[in-house]
């Protein structure tokens, strides 16, 4: 039963992660006090590389969300075969453009966790890969500067 909370959890916050939408610049702008000075990066690899986050872009990323509670709520019910529908998607699907070059080895990572999913003959294997998809999606969210409720 410690290992069901353990993913209720995982996706609970995984979740969390993925429905915080940055603001776009022109309406940060507008919410920022008049007299705040304009404030450089200090250092070119400081600041998130700019992506193509359009409504489409979000809306892919919230499908990957969809199938990863998919698959954690099937292996949580010790249902290998159930969580093998969402792995294969989620190692197979075609993506969207826009992605930085620097954000790619996450999804890389997320794609061949999901191939170990898919080819694990155990509940323990699936479940260990399974987490390997969560740390790939939670290190693109870093990179991307989106941040959870707190």
């Amino acid at each position: 039963m410690k290992a069901h909370a353990f993913w209720i959890t995982a996706i609970a916050l995984s979740l969390a992660a993925c429905g915080r939408q940055e603001q776009p610049e022109a309406q940060q702008a507008e919410s920022a006090p008049a007299t705040a000075p304009a404030v450089e990066a200090e250092a070119p690899e400081a600041a998130a590389p700019a992506a193509e986050v359009n409504q489409a872009f979000v809306d892919h990323m919230h499908a990957h969300a969809e199938q990863l509670d998919e698959l954690m709520f099937a292996l949580a019910d010790e249902d290998l075969e159930g969580a093998m529908t969402p792995a294969y998607w989620l190692s197979r699907h075609q993506t969207v453009g826009g992605i930085p070059v620097e954000w790619q080895d996450h999804i890389v990572g997320m794609r061949k966790a999901a191939l170990e999913v898919g080819a694990a003959t155990d509940l323990e294997s699936a479940r260990a890969a399974a987490e390997r998809i969560s740390e790939s999606c939670q290190g693109c969210h870093t990179a991307a500067g989106v941040r959870g409720p707190g």
